[in-house]
């Protein structure tokens, strides 16, 4: 079974070649393009990856994690939209495009999830929970040891400990800007609560996309783009 130093790249590089794109290309190509490259790109980086990926489902019925993740997708919603509401401006917020709002909406409705919660609560998540029993067990190199001599796919589904929620929920945020902090770790805290619960990455990819494209139909309706 291949180590995790070895599993790093597939698990991160979608997620990591999504923000290069939107952090480059937005400023040389219209927002469409953009949006359009981050889908064919990321699209084609996680079908090359996926066959180093463990399974998504648990051990618990994958219907009922898809059900669950509706259902905690909405609490999402409400926990973004409050939290992130008093830190942005109503200013900062303008219209879309009909036509780059739907690439946005298929981008975070559809792939994002997917490559965030693979590489969020598959891989940072499970290195964490290794790196912190090998910490635990009093091991002198505890970093070394998770990244040459464990692999993320041994991790039972939904094991977990504080450590592996505190810096999966850390990474998280990180990867969102300063004023979607709060809401970022609160979310990051409620998907790391449904994986343990639910044991899959299912649940978690089905709630994330539910949160991004009610947030999204909530946005287009209201007209709340410093939202979004």
């Amino acid at each position: 079974m291949l180590p995790n130093r070895s599993l790093l790249v597939p698990y991160a590089a979608p997620y990591f070649l999504y923000v290069f794109i939107a952090s480059v290309g937005g400023t040389l190509v219209p927002m469409e393009v953009n949006y359009l490259l981050r889908i064919i790109v990321v699209s084609c980086t996680l079908l090359w990856a996926k066959r180093w990926f463990f399974s998504l489902q648990g051990p618990k019925s994958p219907y009922i994690s898809a059900f669950v993740g509706i259902l905690v997708g909405i609490v999402g919603l409400m926990l973004w939209i409050s939290l992130l509401t008093p830190f942005v401006s109503v200013e900062e917020g303008k219209a879309w495009s009909r036509s780059a709002f739907v690439l946005r909406l298929l981008s975070a409705g559809f792939l994002v999830p997917v490559f965030e919660e693979v590489f969020m609560r598959g891989f940072v998540f499970r290195f964490a929970l290794q790196w912190d029993e090998a910490r635990r067990n009093k091991e002198k190199d505890a970093l070394g040891i998770a990244m040459d001599e464990r692999s993320v796919k041994e991790v039972a589904p939904g094991a977990w400990s504080w450590a592996a929620v505190i810096i999966s929920t850390i990474v998280f945020a990180l990867g969102h800007t300063m004023p979607e902090w709060p809401a970022a770790v609160a979310y990051g805290l409620l998907m790391a609560g449904l994986y343990i619960v639910r044991k899959d990455l299912v649940s978690c990819i089905v709630a994330h996309s539910v949160t991004n494209i009610t947030l999204a139909i909530y946005v287009f309706n209201t007209g709340k783009w410093y939202l979004w």
